[in-house]
């Protein structure tokens, strides 16, 4: 599964605000700077999530973003799809089970493919940002810790983070 960029800032920001829960509306400018995210793109990302209902923005001196529901009922499946697009890194559900059908000499292949997007896809149904903050997300992430600087990070993402769109998929 690849995630891009965009959809990395946009997780990063939502961890954000689900750590200052109930503590109001955080300015753009101060979320950029405690995460390290670009201010113009992530006023980007931010209207996308207020317009999708995932958070919203309070206008004044105070104003700023805020999750529109509680940390424990915004799932991460839910923010990938509305930034990346479908869960699946071999394409949807049903492309997969058409594949299964149809092409015998490789229906096994195409069942295992099925099975990875199903796991991919179950994990990011159950996982909240409630959970990532307690620690029960995927190798016992700790709650409360500092991100790394990028430059500690530079050997882990190009695992995560898709580079950009392929042709000829």
């Amino acid at each position: 599964m690849k995630i891009s960029q965009k959809g990395l800032y946009a997780l990063q920001a939502m961890m954000m605000l689900a750590r200052r829960y109930n503590q109001g509306a955080i300015r753009i400018r101060d979320i950029a700077y405690e995460e390290g995210l670009p201010e113009k793109f992530l006023e980007l990302i931010l209207l996308e999530l207020k317009n999708a209902r995932i958070v919203e923005s309070v206008r004044g001196a105070k104003g700023g973003y805020q999750l529109r529901r509680a940390p424990d009922e915004i799932r991460l499946s839910e923010i990938i799809r509305l930034i990346d697009g479908p869960l699946a890194p071999f394409g949807d559900a049903e492309q997969l089970r058409s594949l299964i059908d149809r092409d015998v000499e490789h229906r096994a292949l195409y069942k295992v493919f099925l099975e990875v997007r199903n796991a991919a896809a179950r994990i990011l149904e159950h996982t909240t940002l409630a959970d990532i903050l307690n620690g029960k997300g995927g190798d016992g992430a700790k709650s409360g810790k500092r991100r790394k600087k990028k430059s500690d990070e530079s050997s882990v993402l190009p695992m995560v983070v898709g580079g950009g769109r392929e042709s000829g998929r």
